[in-house]
């Protein structure tokens, strides 16, 4: 059984000790019980736990002292406070020395379950939120030996990294300029890139540096570089060969001391197959790669990025920092997140602002979130072309219709034209579930 399951009961009548270890143990919990605070910091010590269940008043330890201890000895243990001494002042003091939360005797099992569970989701989330840490400062190492001008070329989760990469550099204290090469025309980069002088051209009222001349001596950052025309390509290859350029309209040459972050959300091998990347920018570029798969294929980074995003957005808006629920994380988990982890930055930042009792729930998520697994499969397919049987094109329709309203049956009957019990038969027929 994983740690993270682990449960460890510190009580001293053992009645309770049994009663609370077959109730876990049926719900897939494993156990430990301790009829003293001595047996229950022994218990730790031999073996991790990841919540603690724990009675005030022990027969060697006043509770409070013994819940300073497992916070010492193992801060990321979660503990919950199971007494029958329910004053105020207690809740409230154990909560301030860390406690997860306080229930009194006799409690409800159903209570107490759904305690334990939101205290072991709590208890993964700092898992993972040390488990980013710890990556981020391997990779903050292998930067450290980089030399000052290698190029990282990646996929996605690009902008995260790429900031991380310039603030841990030594060229930190200048400037980031970052540019999209997918985002401008083709008639328009080239000045973005090198810069102009007043009257290169129609329009030009004043001379501009460009990107490469405002990162001087910092970092410059070319997303979608495969988007950049191949010409350009060309010339922005002899720049890195010979760190100097020439602003368009000018004669001067120009020194270019800048480093490079190049980044793409296209295969490389197909970039290069497609002829959009040239094959010896791409050589010269890939001096140090970095590749991060697709959000939805590392489920495991959503908990501490959500973690990040909420406190960092509730820090803007001036709004303490609310409780994610239970039934909110498992839709962020199961979501496929096709806009990665932009996607999720901005579904937090809606969900703070929206948040109401310092909670968010389900309601505060984004529309598309809010879908069943099966509709947000559906809003974003396309029909298969060919010819198609009418059952399949009946079930997509359905399908269609209760995405667009967001699963409501009511309006998908109306939508399609059809009485409720008849969408119901449908729904019952196509096996769709939602």
């Amino acid at each position: 059984m994983k740690e993270s399951r682990r449960i460890l009961i510190i009580d001293d009548e053992r009645p309770i000790l049994l009663t609370l270890e077959a109730l876990l143990s049926r719900h897939g919990f494993e156990t430990e019980t301790a009829a003293t605070a001595a047996a229950g910091v022994k218990a730790l010590k031999n073996k991790a736990a990841a919540l603690v269940l724990l009675d005030l008043q022990l027969p060697d330890a006043e509770g409070l002292q013994m819940l300073d201890q497992i916070k010492t000895q193992r801060p990321e243990t979660q503990v919950i406070i199971l007494t029958a001494h329910d004053t105020l002042n207690n809740a409230i003091e154990s909560i301030k020395r860390g406690a997860y939360h306080f229930i009194s005797k006799p409690y409800a099992p159903e209570e107490l379950l759904s305690l334990v569970e939101k205290a072991l989701e709590k208890q993964s989330l700092l898992r993972e939120t040390q488990k980013l840490r710890k990556k981020t400062e391997e990779l903050e190492k292998r930067l450290e030996m980089a030399e000052t001008r290698f190029t990282p070329v990646f996929s996605v989760g690009k902008e995260v990294i790429a900031n991380l990469i310039h603030r841990r550099s030594r060229r930190a204290e200048r400037a980031m300029v970052k540019l999209n090469c997918a985002s401008f025309p083709q008639t328009m980069i080239e000045g973005e890139l090198f810069g102009y002088v007043k009257g290169a051209f129609t329009g030009a009222m004043n001379d501009f540096p460009g990107m490469i001349g405002e990162a001087n001596g910092g970092t410059l950052f070319l997303d979608e570089i495969s988007d950049m025309p191949l010409d350009l390509q060309t010339r922005f290859l002899r720049v890195l060969q010979e760190r100097e350029y020439r602003p368009l309209g000018s004669t001067r040459v120009l020194k270019a001391d800048f480093r490079v972050i190049a980044a793409t959300n296209r295969p490389i091998a197909q970039a290069l197959a497609e002829n959009r990347l040239r094959s010896d920018l791409y050589y010269r570029l890939n001096t140090f790669q970095i590749e991060v798969p697709p959000l939805r294929e590392r489920k495991q980074d959503i908990p501490p990025l959500v973690t990040f995003f909420v406190k960092q957005f509730a820090q803007q808006l001036g709004k303490s920092e609310p409780e994610i629920l239970p039934e909110a994380f498992q839709k962020l988990l199961d979501y496929s997140w096709p806009g990665n982890v932009r996607e999720l930055q901005n579904a937090m930042e809606y969900a703070v602002v929206l948040a109401r009792q310092n909670t968010v729930g389900v309601k505060e998520l984004p529309g598309e979130l809010q879908l069943p697994a099966a509709l947000q499969q559906i809003e974003r397919s396309v029909v298969p072309q060919g010819v198609q049987s009418l059952d399949d094109m009946e079930r997509v329709t359905i399908l269609q219709a209760l995405a667009q309203c967001h699963g409501n049956k009511k309006k998908a009957a109306e939508l399609l034209g059809i009485q409720r019990p008849t969408l119901y038969n449908k729904l019952k027929r196509y096996a769709i579930e939602l």
